[in-house]
């Protein structure tokens, strides 16, 4: 399921309501990542839940970023960062499993597959599974199957 707008200001408002500061400002965040990506995609008005995805998964890769980029002994940030990530992550959709990209490419892509050209495989399916697969997952299972 994809996350809406609604749904973010629903949460954020309710956080709010019960206090929870970190998560009010993760969502609040999320939610201005989502309406600074419509109003750059001139979808202010009708914001697709795609697109709300994407800030999602934006943010939540630069959150990971942080995480990842910080120094061990900062023991209060590392902490902050982490709370921050997986609040998050609640609101990034889920991944699909390699097995579920394997059964994808299988269904959908078989005469690329059987082409063995990786790059008229991916330019295939990149499109279909943007935002629900992540890339470097999708790369590996396709050399997989062409090798």
């Amino acid at each position: 399921y994809n996350m809406t707008i609604e749904q973010l200001r629903k949460d954020m408002i309710a956080a709010a309501k019960a206090k929870d500061k970190d998560r009010k400002d993760a969502i609040s965040a999320l939610l201005s990542a989502a309406k600074k990506l419509a109003i750059d995609e001139g979808k202010r008005d009708d914001v697709p839940e795609e697109l709300v995805d994407r800030a999602i998964l934006k943010e939540q890769k630069s959150a990971k970023e942080s995480l990842d980029s910080c120094p061990a002994s900062r023991t209060d940030l590392l902490e902050e960062y982490q709370t921050r990530y997986d609040i998050i992550s609640e609101y990034a959709p889920k991944m699909m499993s390699e097995d579920e990209i394997r059964d994808y490419l299988e269904k959908n892509a078989a005469e690329e597959l059987a082409s063995k050209n990786k790059g008229m495989i991916m330019k295939k399916v990149m499109p279909a599974l943007k935002g629900k697969a992540d890339g470097k997952t999708i790369s590996q299972v396709v050399a997989e199957l062409i090798k």
